[in-house]
């Protein structure tokens, strides 16, 4: 009896291990499957980019196709020369016409300024009392008549 009990536990041991090894399979086939679906998912998406950018062209290129028909048929536009093409903003600005009288003045950009070039501040409030004692500070004001503006100077 011991024996036949000890062939039955051999046999379950094998059984469950046949059993096992066969799971262990099964589960990398799935996921050799599941990697290989997913590859096929990626492949799908990059062949889906590469369709909608092969339409976009397509239509792109009708419309150059079209834009060119109008074009010779109604506009009548060409490419510019090499002649037309400008060296430098004086030549560019030999084509403008002379300014009107009722125009506003050019726009000018301001160049950075020294520290010498800022006039001296004056504080409004300096020929009043702070000190409340009745007497004003003692602070340089500028002359009657004398407007003190920070400015920046144009070039």
């Amino acid at each position: 009896m011991v024996r036949g009990s000890r062939l039955r536990q051999i046999g379950w041991a094998i059984c469950i291990g046949v059993v096992f090894a066969g799971f262990m399979l099964l589960t990398f086939r799935v996921n050799a499957v599941k990697s290989e679906v997913v590859r096929a998912e990626r492949e799908i998406v990059v062949l889906e980019r590469e369709k909608l950018a092969m339409e976009t062209e397509f239509e792109t290129r009708a419309n150059q196709q079209q834009l060119a028909d109008w074009n010779a048929i109604e506009f009548g536009y060409a490419s510019p020369r090499a002649d037309q093409f400008l060296e430098t903003e004086r030549q560019l600005a030999s084509f403008s016409a002379p300014r009107a009288a009722d125009s506003p003045p050019p726009i000018r950009f301001a160049r950075e300024m020294e520290a010498s070039d800022y006039p001296a501040l004056v504080s409004p409030l300096a020929e009043h009392d702070k000190a409340g004692d009745g007497e004003p500070d003692k602070v340089a004001a500028p002359a009657q008549g004398e407007a003190r503006i920070a400015l920046a100077s144009f070039d």
